[in-house]
């Protein structure tokens, strides 16, 4: 027997999902526990053990591999909770990281910001001055040496930081994306100085034209890359010890995984790792159920999380935005908010209800929870509205005090509105339902797509209690809530469904037609990256696939897309092909007639992404038929709609479902790790792998 695990590591939640290759699945979820969350990766293990009747030592013993998703290193980064880190730049040009191409100003804000220029500020610097220091040497926009890199410079300002408690360095030297000899020279010669710190190269880590992206990409990866290498290099050693067979693998930003020895060199990769997890398994779904267009969403105990997937593919962004500053990672494209199950409702000063973006998470936790927390969150509401049970989550091993989370929505919520503890509970749910489809329609709607033509998947711990009312909100026909045995854990799934996936890219700007010669040199470059890279991950692959993309824009322009250029030996037509389908993707994206091709085209940024296909990855196994209709296990009153108050309402126990039973709304479905409500007017059908689909009644034949 040979096992697949995948570990998502929210901020409230740790998920496991188990795959075997006779085809089952097994799933199990414990509470997080930071700031050592490896306690909690432990934790659910034990709990995938328990369900296989084994021990974690003969479990890890049987294991292929483990692959494990963060949320640690985005974490840091969005809260600051870093270490300080040096910089080394060319002279002349550091003030380039505080001057931010005025994108500082705007990037990541959102409109109503953007509204209120006196109101913004800079004030969100990587680092300070003292630390940024410049080195004499200089590159051309070719790749010439015009200036000899000053070695005794270098070692004097690595000197100057380390007496500055520095222990780690982000290199990142004009044009070394050209040239990275000097970039490789300094990681030398502070190696010669203190081999222990720790060095990231932008030539490796963003080797993209544009400084300010350039920099920033690298100073945070180098912010999080020494707390990422402790962190797998002691959880890689603890599962060593208990047995692991197979290697330790991390969720990258790109929707693939990459062994965890080579994740701390190419930190900043990892920050998007759990968000993109949930996307990869809808994708694996969705090819199950013939669904090619699908709005994955995932509210878990902290982030409601939204990513595309249209005709098959997930939509991809190459540049990412944290902090206000722009991060150079190829990423599945998802939007995140912090509007999860432990979200804070607070009013604000003009006596308006607000949820999130500050979670309880799983420390102290929501009110309910009994651990201290006294700020009431989306979980206090659903408990008190009927949709949770009171005996507690997790099956019951999490136990919920109905009285402290009626006393938190008391205090912080219900007084200041002059409503009742119910209503204001009711309007709690309501808010969180409107918050998170005004977030589905700038996904969905702003992209261009019309929402009627996709299917929505919802899942995570609180997905499943929200999402007939987000999608009512965003006018989306059917929702697939992902359960069978994988329930509140899709995530985790989505990463043992996950593949090796490795890109690299390099900016070499010129103006079309570009010599075919050039372009070809230039991916055959990056492939061989790429294929090394694959080599030194210590698996075996069924297959590995490589796709080839350029990024364009218009001369004069900054809007760049990404567009793929076809296998084999490049020529003039196939690199017009190219420029054509950019042209045409250019009028999809901002309008007919936007671009202005008699300024000409440029290539800018050549990439390849290599995906290496592991030899079997989690089949959801088929769930018996059934012989009747589906038995309600219980009866309570339940607060659905704001204005109807509380309705008896059926409860249905879902390890009694079977296929094809149809549950008619209202009603409540327990399932072990999380709650789905079936409102009134809309009807939820159990397929084949026990997912439960959920319609309007219009659309059900009723």
């Amino acid at each position: 027997m040979t096992y697949v695990i995948g570990v998502d590591v929210g901020g409230t939640f740790t998920d496991a999902v188990l795959d075997d290759d006779s085809g089952s699945v097994i799933a199990a979820k414990a509470p997080s526990t930071p700031p050592d969350y490896s306690r909690g990766v432990l934790d659910v293990l034990e709990l995938l053990a328990e369900q296989l009747g084994r021990s974690v030592e003969e479990m890890l013993a049987d294991t292929h591999h483990v692959a494990h998703g963060t949320t640690s290193s985005l974490n840091a980064l969005v809260m600051r909770q870093v270490p300080e880190v040096g910089f080394l730049t060319t002279k002349g040009h550091r003030d380039s990281i505080f001057i931010m191409n005025v994108e500082g100003r705007y990037l990541g804000r959102s409109p109503h910001e953007l509204q209120h220029v006196l109101a913004q500020d800079k004030d969100h610097h990587l680092l300070p001055k003292r630390h940024a220091l410049e080195v004499t040497e200089r590159v051309d926009r070719d790749g010439n040496v015009i200036v000899a890199l000053d070695e005794d410079e270098v070692r004097a300002q690595v000197h100057k930081l380390r007496e500055d408690g520095i222990r780690a360095i982000a290199v990142s030297l004009l044009w070394a994306f050209r040239n990275p000899v000097h970039e490789r020279r300094v990681r030398e010669l502070v190696a010669g100085i203190d081999p222990d710190i720790y060095v990231a190269l932008s030539s490796e880590v963003s080797p993209r034209i544009r400084e300010f992206a350039r920099n920033s990409t690298t100073i945070m990866s180098t912010q999080v890359g020494p707390g990422l290498r402790d962190y797998l290099t002691n959880l890689e050693a603890s599962l060593k010890d208990r047995g692991l067979a197979g290697p330790l693998l991390v969720m990258q930003s790109n929707g693939g995984a990459v062994a965890a020895s080579e994740a701390p060199a190419q930190a900043i990769s990892t920050v998007g790792s759990v968000l993109t997890g949930g996307v990869v398994g809808s994708s694996q779904l969705g090819r199950r159920l013939g669904h090619r267009n699908i709005i994955s969403t995932d509210v878990g105990g902290t982030t409601f999380l939204v990513g595309l997937i249209v005709d098959g593919e997930p939509e991809r962004d190459t540049t990412t935005v944290i902090n206000h500053h722009p991060i150079n990672v190829p990423t599945l494209r998802v939007h995140a908010i912090g509007s999860g199950g432990g979200a804070i409702a607070w009013v604000d000063a003009g006596g308006n209800l607000r949820i999130g973006p500050h979670s309880a998470q799983a420390v102290p936790g929501p009110a309910c929870y009994g651990q201290g927390g006294t700020e009431p969150t989306n979980t206090d509401a659903n408990l008190v509205l009927g949709i949770l049970p009171t005996s507690g989550l997790l099956g019951g091993r999490k136990a919920l005090d109905v009285e402290q989370a009626r006393e938190a929505i008391r205090t912080k919520v219900a007084e200041p509105l002059g409503l009742s503890v119910e209503d204001a509970a009711a309007a709690i749910h309501a808010a969180q339902n409107a918050q998170t489809g005004d977030l589905l329609r700038k996904s969905v709607v702003e992209a261009g797509h019309d929402p009627r033509e996709f299917v929505l998947y919802a899942f995570g711990g609180s997905g499943p209690a929200f999402c007939a009312k987000y999608a009512t909100h965003l006018g989306v026909n059917e929702v697939v809530v992902p359960l069978g045995p994988v329930a509140s854990a899709f995530s985790a799934y989505g990463l043992a469904a996950s593949d090796i996936a490795l890109a690299q890219e390099l900016s070499d700007p010129a103006q079309l037609p570009v010599d075919p010669v050039r372009a070809e040199k230039n991916f055959a470059q990056l492939e061989d990256q790429v294929r090394q890279g694959l080599d030194r991950q210590g698996l075996k692959f069924d297959r590995v696939e490589i796709v080839r993309e350029v990024d364009m824009r218009y001369a004069m322009q900054l809007a760049e897309v990404t567009v793929p250029v076809g296998d084999g030996p490049l020529d003039e037509n196939a690199m017009d092909e190219a420029a054509q389908r950019f042209e045409r993707k250019y009028a999809e994206l901002y309008g007919q007639g936007s671009g202005f091709s008699a300024a000409g085209i440029q290539a800018i940024t050549y990439r390849v992404r290599g995906r290496g296909v592991l030899p079997f990855s989690p089949e959801l196994p088929p769930l018996e038929k059934a012989s009747g209709e589906p038995e309600v296990s219980a009866r309570r009153p339940v607060y659905l709609e704001i204005g109807q108050g509380f309705v008896d309402t059926p409860i249905y126990d879902y390890t009694a479902l079977r296929a094809g039973h149809v549950v008619t709304g209202p009603a409540v479905i327990e399932v072990p790790t999380t709650t789905v409500v079936v409102p009134d007017g809309r009807t939820g059908t159990v397929d084949e792998l026990g997912n439960l689909h959920i319609v309007t009644n219009a659309q059900n034949g009723a």
